[in-house]
């Protein structure tokens, strides 16, 4: 894989369109990433893999804000990367999804995110030739390309700033993550995981058989009442079982006896109640038979007055009607008498043809009716008038009023436009005023920190001037010991050495020049003490090469930032700016109410002139109205007083003749209805008489005496016909032949049998209960022992199974007899591992001159916690073997790298991916002194042989000496951009 052409836009600080050009930085296979802190260098390689995977490194994928927080609201978040794999060249640009201002009304939308992938030149066999859009297609296909996911080509291509480092550092579960992620061991953790699952799940499957065991000989137990034990449960179970059949047999035996006692009882109880209702029927028809004779004589006055009403009851229909007809009769005198003072209060007599009269009368009052309707409209004309001229009065008052409002408002209207007009432009005047304010602000703090700045370095030059001495020194005094101490072996060989013996180390058997033994030997300790002191001193003096950098890029961005300006002259012109601010501030405050007045008062101008138009058309429209209803009302006026006469109104007049007329009419039909009703009266009388005779009465009086209800000569005959009917019954009941023999006197002896019978009853039941009990509680135990005898026989094997597959799961998941506690996933991690340690330590040998190597160990951690993944280093100088924790801070640097190459070369070997033209190497170099850098710098160009390029990401100064192609980030409050400088 080689990168071609990076371009990235509204990216992290990148506001604008920013280009990176690969092809010009890798000309000479090395260059160095540099620039300020928080500029944007690791943004960059961001982009790299936001553009391969979507998804850029470590915690900064969490974020999810790689949108540039100075874009513009159109501008769009792009990334554009121009590679080669395997031979194939392509273009990838890819959109994240971030939040931007909606182009119609208020608030945000998401944009969503996007990817377009482009052949440049020729596609691969099977994808198509135009590209790819989705998301998807394109994740597997850059996948597939590269032989590598995201996390692998994170750790394989960007060695990021101190993961490997900690990667030394960490213990065996952190170590375990991390390898997974690149090594793709997911199917063996998955084979743990199996393994863990099954033995759960034949766990639960054994506790459940051995639960349902337990709950049936509780079961059991608790139906034979008895306590199980806790060996012989079969044994125990069939003694149970054939104690419960023996009992169930004795109150089989005892329920068929009560049960025939039972039945014996409950037949001579029938029979004692069947005698006693014999007895009972034969006393109640006798008494009946008594009661009726002694009722004979009111049954034959009964029957007399039936008789009567039957004859009266043919005087009383014609009667009742000689009631009515004079009832009738009286009611007419009345109407007639009560009509008549009626028409005496209309000042007239009942004399005359009345009819003749009444009929006069009304033609008058139809000839006054059609004047009544006038009148009528007559007064609802008068109150229309009345009620125009009032609106014609007001119309014109309106008209006046809202003339002289008009003529003020075009003033005013012209100062509230001048006003907003203002507003506005100091509105579009304050955010720059504002941005002005802060940028002044920012010159201000970084005015006010330049000469600590100024001081911090001159302080830091002259501790690095001290701590060089130091380690100098220190240097120098170990190379001493060492020198001491080999002539100090010298010597002991040459002390040890006979004449004409080979020597042991050149092989000669002359020796014309033997060490010296006087020469003051070394004690190792010493040596060991020199060596950890010359580290101290390192380690401090790359701490303060450090700071002394950081320090000065701190005050060359300062005064980059600052220019000419002085802290004066930034102060003055901050009190300016915050004072413009403070003005356009409140012009700009009153805009939006400026704005909301002009509207309202141009509405309203609208208004009222619209409300003028229609106050003067409605006067008009009124004074016409009022002037054609003034000429109505005069002339219906005469019309009415010609028809009134002498009354009020012509209303009243014809409600007088209308009055008149009725009771003449009244007065006439009244006299009418009392002629006929005395004839009818006198009709009626005579029938009533001829009625009385024949039905055998000497007057009316008595008829109506003897005159009864038909209901109580029903209820009469009723009574006599029962009573006859009831005394058939009691001779017919009498005359049975079940009854022949028995007397009222006797007595059968019921509650005696029924007492008996039902103590007979009690036993038996009694005896059933126990029976139904006892059967029950033999047939729930001969069910459950044969469930627990078939539970007991499949739980033996079932425990053996799970014993043996526990054993395996443990030895998998690295406990149990796993001695070295390690599991298949960390087995096979280790063996991966080893060949990371293998191929690291060629280089970390020739980094740090042949002193370090990698060493592998699968020994089992501390207080029994698992192991296989552990690393150290061996130290040649001393040779021993000790922890990647105990080196300095160089020293940790080298075997990062050292093992972040190994770690590169074994996963593109294990991955099969795509050959990695193109290699980033993240900070770190400023813990290396002059002479170990140099080496470092030899295995990087070695990295670069082939073809290769490496990128450097680092703010040592040393470095932009070494390297001459350097790509430089520059920030700014405008957003970050990029200056490639090619190699001279």
């Amino acid at each position: 894989m080689r990168l071609h052409r990076l371009e990235v836009e509204a990216f992290g600080p990148y506001c604008a369109r920013e280009v990176v050009d690969f092809d010009v930085l890798g000309a000479d296979g090395l260059f160095l990433l540099h620039g300020e802190t928080g500029a944007g260098k690791t943004t960059l390689l961001d982009a790299i893999a936001f553009a391969l995977f979507g998804v850029v490194p470590g915690a900064r994928n969490e974020a999810k804000r790689l949108r540039c927080d100075l874009a513009e609201r159109d501008q769009v978040t792009e990334v554009a990367l121009e590679l080669t794999v395997q031979g194939h060249r392509l273009k990838i640009v890819r959109n994240p999804e971030y939040q931007r201002p909606k182009r119609r009304g208020e608030g945000t939308t998401t944009q969503q995110a996007r990817v377009s992938l482009s052949w440049v030149g020729t596609a691969p066999a099977g994808l198509a030739p135009e590209g790819l859009i989705r998301i998807e297609e394109v994740a597997r296909t850059v996948e597939r390309l590269l032989g590598m996911t995201a996390a692998q080509f994170f750790q394989v291509v960007l060695l990021p700033q101190g993961e490997f480092a900690r990667f030394l550092r960490s213990d065996t579960a952190e170590r375990e993550k991390l390898l997974e992620r690149l090594f793709g061991t997911e199917r063996f953790a998955d084979v743990e995981r199996w393994f863990a699952d099954l033995r759960a799940e034949r766990g639960r499957e054994l506790e459940q058989q051995q639960g349902k065991v337990r709950e049936l000989l509780a079961r059991y137990a608790q139906e034979a009442q008895q306590e199980p034990p806790e060996t012989d449960v079969g044994e125990w179970v069939g003694t149970v079982l054939a104690a419960s059949a023996e009992r169930a047999g004795q109150v089989t035996a005892e329920e068929e006896r009560t049960r025939a006692a039972a039945q014996r009882a409950d037949v001579h109880l029938q029979e004692e109640r069947a005698d006693a209702e014999k007895i009972r029927r034969v006393r109640t028809a006798h008494l009946r038979l008594v009661e009726i004779t002694e009722q004979a004589p009111q049954r034959a006055e009964w029957a007399q007055e039936v008789a009567a009403a039957r004859r009266a009851a043919g005087v009383a229909v014609e009667a009742d009607l000689l009631d009515r007809r004079a009832a009738e009769l009286t009611e007419a005198e009345q109407a007639e008498k009560s009509l008549g003072a009626q028409l005496r209060e209309f000042g007239t007599r009942a004399t005359g043809d009345l009819k003749a009269r009444a009929a006069t009368a009304r033609e008058e009052a139809g000839a006054v009716a059609e004047l009544v309707a006038e009148a009528e409209q007559q007064q609802l004309d008068v109150m229309r008038r009345d009620d125009r001229k009032l609106a014609a009065v007001t119309a014109g008052q309106q008209v006046e009023e809202l003339t002289t409002e008009l003529a003020a408002i075009p003033g005013q209207l012209a100062k509230l436009r001048a006003d907003a007009v203002k507003a506005a432009e100091a509105e579009a005047k304050l955010e720059g005023a504002k941005a002005k304010v802060e940028e002044l602000r920012a010159f201000a703090r970084d005015a006010a920190e330049l000469p600590e700045a100024r001081a911090k370095v001159e302080r830091g030059e002259a501790k690095l001037r001290e701590v060089v001495d130091t380690h100098q020194s220190a240097r120098q005094h170990r190379l001493d010991l060492r020198e001491r101490r080999l002539d100090g072996m010298a010597a002991e060989l040459a002390a040890a050495l006979p004449d004409g013996a080979p020597c042991p180390v050149c092989g000669s058997a002359e020796h014309p020049a033997p060490a010296n033994r006087d020469v003051e030997l070394v004690d190792p300790a010493e040596e060991r003490a020199a060596e950890e002191a010359e580290q101290a001193a390192d380690t401090m003096r790359q701490r303060v090469v450090v700071a002394l950098e950081e320090a000065k890029a701190r005050l060359a961005g300062l005064l980059e930032r600052l220019g000419e300006r002085t802290a004066e002259s930034i102060t003055a012109e901050l009190t300016n700016a915050r004072a413009a601010v403070a003005s356009l501030t409140q012009q700009a405050a009153g805009k939006a109410k400026l704005g909301e007045q002009v509207v309202l008062l141009e509405r309203d101008l609208e208004l009222r002139t619209e409300r003028r138009r229609r106050a003067e058309q409605a006067a008009t429209e009124a004074t016409t109205d009022v002037r054609a209803l003034e000429e109505r009302l005069a002339e219906r006026e005469r019309r009415l007083v010609a028809g009134r006469g002498e009354f009020a109104d012509v209303g009243a007049r014809r409600e007088h003749l209308v009055g008149l007329a009725e009771a003449l009419e009244g007065v006439a039909e009244a006299r009418t209805a009392v002629a006929g009703a005395r004839e009818r009266v006198a009709q009626q009388r005579t029938l009533v008489e001829a009625a009385v005779k024949a039905k055998g009465f000497t007057s009316l009086k008595k008829a109506r005496a003897a005159m009864l209800p038909d209901e109580q000569i029903e209820k009469l005959e009723q009574g006599i016909a029962e009573a006859e009917a009831a005394a058939a019954g009691a001779r017919a009941l009498l005359s049975e032949p079940d009854l022949f023999g028995i007397s009222p006197d006797d007595v059968a002896d019921v509650g005696r049998a029924a007492d008996s019978a039902q103590l007979a009853r009690a036993r038996a039941d009694s005896a059933y209960a126990a029976l139904r009990v006892a059967t029950a509680q033999h047939d729930e135990l001969t069910r459950l022992a044969g469930l627990l005898r078939k539970a007991l026989a499949g739980l033996a094997p079932a425990e053996a199974a799970y014993a043996e597959l526990r054993a395996l799961a443990d030895v998998v998941n690295g406990r149990g007899q796993n001695s070295r506690k390690m599991s298949l996933r960390s087995y096979v991690l280790a063996a991966r591992l080893e060949e990371v340690a293998v191929a690291a330590t060629h280089r970390l040998r020739t980094m740090s001159q042949g002193r370090y190597s990698f060493v592998h160990s699968d020994a089992a951690g501390a207080r029994g916690t698992r192991g296989g993944l552990g690393i150290d280093v061996l130290d040649d100088y001393s040779g021993t073997i000790r922890p990647a924790k105990t080196l300095s801070g160089g020293e940790s640097f080298l075997a990062s790298l050292a093992l972040a190459l190994g770690l590169a070369d074994v996963v593109a070997g294990e991955t099969g991916g795509a050959l990695l033209d193109t290699l980033f190497v993240d900070e770190g170099f400023g813990t290396l002194d002059a002479e170990t850098l140099d080496v470092v710098m030899n295995i990087l160009d070695e990295l670069r042989a082939g073809g290769r390029v490496v990128g450097l990401v680092s703010h040592v100064e040393e470095l932009r000496q070494r390297i001459p192609t350097r790509l430089r980030v520059r920030k700014s409050r405008t957003g970050s951009t990029v200056e490639v400088r090619a190699g001279r």
